[in-house]
């Protein structure tokens, strides 16, 4: 119990940087979606637009970890359960924009995938090394951090996509990059729920 409550007062302390760092984050992430929307469709590319929605959707999730910081745990596991349920339908988003793309046959602009994603990588390198402090957190914090670990991954798909498409003139390339980052969408979806579930049913929560 003394290491329970110890553990929860060293978060309390961290709470107003916690807050700084996601005001930070939330404005790079709301940045980054205005950026990457318009280039995706400017260049037809599925896997630059699914990671434009994905960085609002990030942007939702720092306004919402924003929000209840600070609350008592039935709430912060509560936005942790909407963030996951809200990754989940975001992969399910992604994979049926990749079918409809894929029955179009579009081939997108190549540079600016290469050049956007660039940019999106270093804002999202930026954000998790910000939030890397927080990665062992509740739930709520830890579908914050893998968000952002999961952008990472997916600028770097994307550029190696850009590279594909030039070097094989054809769309698949994106389209093989929009199934990647529909599953890290699904897989952390899973484990975000997963964990929310727990912190419902973990008897300190009658508490909180």
């Amino acid at each position: 119990m003394g290491h329970s409550h110890s553990h929860s007062h060293s978060f309390d302390l961290a709470i107003p940087k916690l807050r700084r760092i996601l005001l930070i984050v939330l404005a790079i992430n709301a940045g980054m979606f205005a950026v990457e929307i318009v280039a995706g469709l400017t260049a037809g590319s599925v896997s630059l637009q699914a990671d434009a929605l994905d960085f609002l959707g990030d942007s939702m999730s720092y306004a919402i970890s924003l929000f209840v910081l600070g609350m008592a745990l039935k709430w912060r596991a509560g936005a942790a359960l909407l963030k996951g349920l809200s990754m989940g339908a975001f992969g399910i988003w992604v994979l049926g924009a990749t079918v409809y793309n894929a029955l179009l046959g579009v081939v997108p602009g190549a540079f600016v995938m290469g050049s956007i994603g660039m940019a999106a990588l270093i804002a999202n390198v930026i954000s998790a090394a910000l939030l890397f402090g927080f990665r062992k957190g509740d739930a709520n914090l830890q579908s914050v951090w893998l968000c952002s670990r999961n952008d990472a991954i997916g600028n770097i798909a994307v550029m190696l996509a850009a590279g594909g498409v030039v070097a094989t003139n054809s769309g698949w390339p994106d389209l093989a990059v929009a199934v990647v980052m529909a599953t890290l969408a699904l897989t952390a979806s899973s484990l975000v729920i997963r964990r929310a579930l727990s912190e419902f049913r973990a008897p300190k929560l009658s508490a909180a």
